[in-house]
């Protein structure tokens, strides 16, 4: 019969049922493989893996709890090729072998001696060790073989019983006898043995009594007859003994408070500002004496000096003319009145003289004593009422805060804004943050109202940055937020002057100190920053687009250049506009500027009307010149200077651009382009080689040193091309690889490739046990459901006929209730 192939397996199935049949399609033909489960019947496996589990699944759930099978497992029951006496025999081996394997499995050689602690275990095993809870010697109460078989319902062994006989030529003892001989032979050897233990007692006592009576005569006689050079040193303990000696004696460390937090802190602080308030308040009101006054010191009852202290002057204080007003003149010339007359008083009437001495003290300096109290007190309200209050609220305006802080002494207002601070820390109320964030904004603003007075008030301002970075490093987005606003008005005014005018002016030194502070207030090494990079912007464009017209723009220029360098010393970033503003400024300190191998860029011109602002045009101006840093202060007075003044700031503001460059020149000079960078100003420093005779010495050594930082050797190679053969570019030759079956890893050797076989057939495997198991116990769940569900039909059946059966008997019963009636 010829083989059917897959079409025409689909198409019989499918002339069964269409439905049933699961045709597995392929992509595309490959020639030479051969097609496996092309067509499909998953209703038929899945019937036929149904039946099966029936077969076996559902009967081994069936007779899991079942004992009741027999099965007779004697050797070849079920072998029909064995005859009953060859059965017989071999069962019988078997047997046999089962006793002796029994009985030789533990089996040891009986002419060795086995021990356990050098004692042998055949004597351990006869248990003669036991001891009587009546017996404390040292036989420990070992029972006699008589005893034993007496107690414990046994009699004498038959030889004990022949031996008896022998030796008596009587009968045997009966056991009651025999108990007794045993019980009065027991009660002699328990009586001798305690008498032997008393007397053991008795003699080891007596001993110890003599011991204690010869030890005493020893160390007597010892004492006596040993010289001080006989008696042995005593050895001196040990350097381990002696410090654990010290260590026990050492004190230990108590325990301290735990540290408090920063609203403990701040609580505590406001507690005691509240306090101090309430003082200052009092003494102001002059209450302090009357509640002095009230208050009195305890004295105990072993006090001797009831108070009376010796270092304590309580005369009164003599008083003049000159210290007083016009009433204390007369209440004085009026107490000296009273005074004479008390004397003569007392010359007059000697009987008096006692009483007045004693009361005379008291009544002459009364009036006096009050009015100094009077006048004490009144200079202490004025005092209290200069003092600075303890508590102080947040100011909602600037306007507040420049009334609490004008007129004021630098150490005030620094009180004044910590106790500020203190009254509304942020941990005591929920408002108090935002009112200190309002108080960085007003600080910022007063200070740039102190940099605009006429004289600078610059050591209030260096007090007041101390407190702007504590506020800071509280509040780092509020000061940066109102950093970044005085920036961008700032830059807008810039802007709006640009476009006005087309030339800038510097700043004024207000700004010039923000930019300062912020310095102090925020990280310049960020490669960005949200505060720092829009100044370092702004800073650039004063040093481009700023006019410098007198020596007080140079002064502010070079003031932009120290920050710059500030600013970018750690990061080392190089800033163009700093060496074309330094070029400048030495630019116009040469007075001869037709020769120049450099080009000058914005905002300086090569010729013009300000290009000889640094010139000096006499040399007596450089012999009072001293190397000293440009005050700040210089830029508050634009006029009214002399020429000497106007030369010395010129040399100043030289040297410092000498500085600053010589500055540049260490921190650039790891550039590759540094000396393209630093050559302009070398050309123009060897350029003024001619006007630096006019220049003090110490200026001349400065000019030399910075020259020499700047003249550094080049260290440039040419480009030139590489000496060695250059290497061929690899030929993609075709990589040859032998053709192998469908999903088989490509390349690999063969071990490797049976290696991914058998851990495929194992993953394959593997998830074909997965599945079946968990069908295998969808199938045991079904099982049971059906189980359970039929004992529920039964159980209400059964119950369904109880009610019904109870339903009949009350029938029943009332029918026959009702034929009674």
């Amino acid at each position: 019969m010829a083989r059917r192939g897959p079409a025409a397996t689909a198409a019989a199935a499918c002339s069964k049922n269409p439905f049933e049949v699961k045709v597995n399609r392929e992509k595309f033909p490959v020639l030479g493989r051969r097609v496996r489960h092309a067509v499909g019947l998953p209703g038929v496996a899945r019937s036929r893996a149904h039946a099966k589990r029936q077969r076996s699944l559902q009967k081994e759930f069936q007779q899991r709890e079942k004992r009741g099978v027999f099965r007779d497992r004697r050797f070849g029951e079920y072998d029909g090729g064995m005859s009953a006496e060859e059965k017989a025999e071999r069962r019988f081996a078997l047997e046999r072998q089962k006793a002796f394997e029994k009985k030789n499995v533990y089996n040891l050689n009986e002419e060795e001696d086995l021990t356990h602690y050098g004692h042998s275990l055949a004597d351990i095993e006869k248990l003669n060790d036991i001891v009587d809870s009546d017996s404390d010697a040292e036989d420990k109460g070992m029972l006699s073989e008589e005893l034993t078989a007496s107690h414990f319902g046994g009699l004498l062994s038959k030889k004990k019983l022949t031996e008896q006989q022998n030796e008596g030529g009587q009968n045997p003892k009966s056991r009651n006898e025999l108990v007794e001989e045993l019980i009065a032979k027991s009660k002699l050897e328990k009586k001798e043995r305690q008498a032997q233990r008393e007397n053991t007692l008795e003699l080891t006592e007596k001993l110890n009594n003599d011991w204690k009576e010869i030890q005493a005569l020893l160390l007597q006689r010892s004492s006596k007859s040993e010289t001080p050079s006989q008696v042995q040193e005593k050895p001196k303990p040990d350097e381990y003994d002696v410090l654990v000696r010290e260590l026990g004696f050492e004190m230990k460390t108590q325990p301290s408070d735990r540290m408090k937090t920063e609203e403990e802190l701040a609580k505590e602080e406001q507690e005691k500002l509240q306090q101090l308030e309430a003082d200052r308040l009092r003494r102001m009101k002059g209450e302090e004496q009357k509640e002095s006054s009230m208050k009195r010191k305890h004295l105990s009852a072993d006090d001797l000096a009831d108070g009376f202290l010796l270092t304590k002057d309580d005369r009164p204080l003599l008083s003049y003319g000159n210290d007083m007003d016009d009433e204390d003149g007369k209440e004085d010339s009026e107490n000296k009145e009273s005074e004479e007359e008390s004397d003569t008083e007392s010359i007059n009437d000697p009987s008096k003289g006692d009483a007045d001495e004693e009361m005379v003290p008291g009544k002459k300096f009364s009036k006096s004593q009050k009015k100094i109290k009077k006048s004490n007190s009144r200079r202490d309200k004025e005092a209290v009422q200069l003092e600075l209050p303890y508590l102080f609220a947040a100011p909602e305006s600037y306007e507040q805060l420049q009334s609490l802080l004008l007129g004021r002494t630098t150490e005030e207002q620094m009180d004044i804004i910590a106790r500020i601070r203190k009254t509304n820390h942020p941990s005591l109320a929920i408002g108090n943050k935002a009112k200190l964030e309002k108080l960085f904004g007003f600080l910022m603003e007063y200070i740039g109202e102190l940099a605009c007075e006429g004289q600078p008030r610059l050591k209030t301002i260096d007090e007041l940055v101390v407190v702007l970075f504590e506020l800071c490093q509280m509040f780092p987005k509020a000061a940066g937020d109102h950093m970044k606003l005085l920036l961008q008005e700032a830059t807008h005014s810039m802007e709006e002057i640009t476009e006005r005018n087309g030339l800038l002016t510097f700043p004024e030194l207000n700004m010039l100190l923000y930019l300062k502070i912020i310095t102090v207030l925020f990280p310049t090494s960020d490669f960005w920053h949200p505060v720092v990079t829009p100044s370092l912007v702004y800073m650039s464009q004063l040093l481009t687009k700023c006019a410098v017209r007198t020596e007080e723009d140079v002064v502010k220029g070079l003031f932009v250049c120290c920050l710059f360098l500030d600013y970018t010393s750690l990061a080392k970033r190089f800033v163009p506009e700093l060496v074309n503003f330094l070029l400048g400024v030495l630019h116009l300190a040469i007075p001869n500027k037709e020769t120049q191998g450099y080009s000058l860029l914005p905002p300086f011109v090569s010729l013009g009307k300000h290009s000889n602002l640094l010139v000096v045009s006499e040399k007596s101006g450089s012999e009072t010149w001293l190397k000293q840093n440009i005050s700040l202060h210089v830029l508050s007075r634009s006029t009214g200077k002399s020429k000497i003044e106007t030369n010395n700031l010129r040399l100043s503001c030289v040297a410092l651009a000498l500085a600053l460059v010589r500055r540049c020149a260490v921190l650039y000079a790891e550039l590759p382009s540094f000396r393209k960078i630093v050559g302009p100003i070398r050309l123009l420093l060897s350029s003024l080689m001619l006007q630096a005779a006019k220049y003090p010495a110490q200026l001349q050594e400065l000019h030399q040193s910075v020259l020499e930082k700047l003249d550094v050797p080049g260290t440039y190679r040419p480009l030139v091309c590489d000496k060695r053969k250059p290497v061929p570019l690899k030929l993609y030759t075709p990589k040859i690889v032998k053709v192998l079956e469908f999903g088989r890893k490509q390349g690999s050797s063969k071990q490797e490739q049976e290696r991914q076989r058998l851990v495929h057939k194992h993953r394959r495997e593997l998830k074909g046990a997965v599945r079946e198991i968990r069908r295998d116990n969808q199938f045991l769940a079904k099982i049971q459901l059906a189980e359970v569900m039929e004992r529920d039909s039964e159980r209400k059946r059964k119950v369904k006929q109880l009610f019904q059966s109870l339903a009949q008997q009350e029938g029943d019963w009332k029918a026959l209730k009702r034929k009674k009636r």
